[in-house]
């Protein structure tokens, strides 16, 4: 909690996390409004999971020419304008009158979101090495409290019966918050650093780890996406619960996140990742009893489960024997992406052709796969 006091004691912390939790509150609220935008545009369940495969496609996108760009410009000024950027895209996906203008206006959101979510990792490591400060975890719960205050917003879909309406009411609370702190960080500068060429061979050892990885965000994404959806139409929850599963999860992301290091520290990262994993797996069981308060439960607890797979997933592949820590870190970061790129079109075509809670079955089934990883890998680090 050490962080969490640095960030909001001061500005110069706050600004850049308030641009982590600014870029969940802009997706999170689109998140939402999925079964709406379903709904009005009269797709079904394999065509929205291909609409969203564009919001990912957008991300991936942008990686391989982000850190030129935040080079030439500065991290700063590319952290203020990502959060400008994915504001206006934000509004997109909700105004899209139609099926392909959707799936363009979610690669928009998904670029903007990417190359925001680029800048401000780098701009929270320059910080973190110019003042000898560690926060980004700390940051990391922002986002998830972004999410969580996303998830509020859904008790006004009701309300309001306007997407566009409360998406731009997001956007002003957004970019009023990052009018007041932007120039903290505006004129924060990147270190140059000289990349060595990639090898495929020095990952070998990280291959599991990736497959994890892989598994892990994919799930996240997908819990994130079909949440909503699954209480609607397999639940039969009323309207008012649609976006619950959401919020609870979004919430013991942002506490799973804030208290992970400490469990951490006592338990090790293996059996962090095994304690995930099988808590994700309980969520999964109780979100498939297809009763909507215990669903809303389960994708809660699922929350809790996820929360700390990723960032001891990182943990691990930074001190693989033979590789540079940077090296392991960007190899499972890639690999996580990758799955938010298939996982979306993958479930949307099993929802369809089958059923949505089959979709989650599937979702069971990788999480057992994640806590028989973590036996291997638990075994891997006792020869060493």
């Amino acid at each position: 909690m050490k962080s969490l006091r640095l960030i909001l004691s001061n500005a110069r912390y706050f600004g850049p996390s308030w641009v982590f939790a600014s870029l969940n509150m802009l997706f999170g609220t689109w998140a939402i409004y999925i079964p709406t935008v379903k709904q009005t545009l009269q797709i079904d369940k394999s065509q929205l999971g291909f609409a969203i495969f564009f919001l990912s496609l957008g991300v991936f996108s942008v990686f391989p020419f982000a850190s030129s760009i935040i080079n030439r410009i500065g991290v700063g000024r590319c952290t203020w304008y990502g959060v400008l950027l994915s504001c206006v895209a934000a509004m997109l996906p909700l105004m899209a009158p139609g099926y392909f203008t959707l799936m363009g206006a979610l690669f928009l959101f998904g670029a903007s979101n990417g190359f925001t979510d680029i800048s401000m990792n780098t701009l929270v490591t320059e910080l973190e090495k110019k003042d000898n400060a560690k926060f980004m975890s700390a940051s990391h719960g922002f986002f998830s409290l972004g999410g969580v205050m996303a998830g509020l917003g859904s008790f006004l879909i009701g309300p309001l019966g306007n997407p566009v309406l409360h998406m731009f009411m997001v956007v002003l609370i957004v970019l009023t918050i990052n009018v007041i702190f932007y120039k903290n960080y505006i004129h924060e500068v990147a270190e140059n650093i000289e990349k060595e060429p990639f090898s495929f061979g020095l990952f070998k050892p990280l291959l599991l780890l990736g497959i994890v990885s892989f598994i892990a965000m994919g799930s996240e994404g997908a819990i994130v996406d079909w949440s909503g959806l699954y209480l609607k139409e397999i639940s039969i929850a009323p309207e008012a619960l649609w976006g619950a599963g959401f919020l609870g999860f979004q919430i013991t992301m942002t506490l799973g996140r804030f208290l992970g290091d400490g469990i951490s520290g006592k338990i090790g990262s293996v059996k962090m990742v095994a304690l995930g994993a099988g808590l994700a797996i309980l969520g999964y069981i109780m979100v498939l009893t297809t009763n909507t308060y215990m669903a809303i439960i389960g994708f809660s607890l699922s929350g809790l489960g996820f929360s700390v797979m990723v960032p001891e997933l990182f943990r691990i592949g930074g001190k693989v024997k033979g590789v540079e820590s940077s090296k392991g870190v960007a190899f499972i970061a890639g690999a996580g992406y990758s799955g938010f790129l298939c996982a979306p079109p993958i479930l949307g075509f099993l929802a369809e052709n089958y059923s949505l809670k089959i979709s989650f079955v599937v979702l069971l089934f990788v999480a057992l796969i994640i806590l028989g990883s973590t036996y291997l890998l638990y075994k891997k680090r006792a020869k060493n």
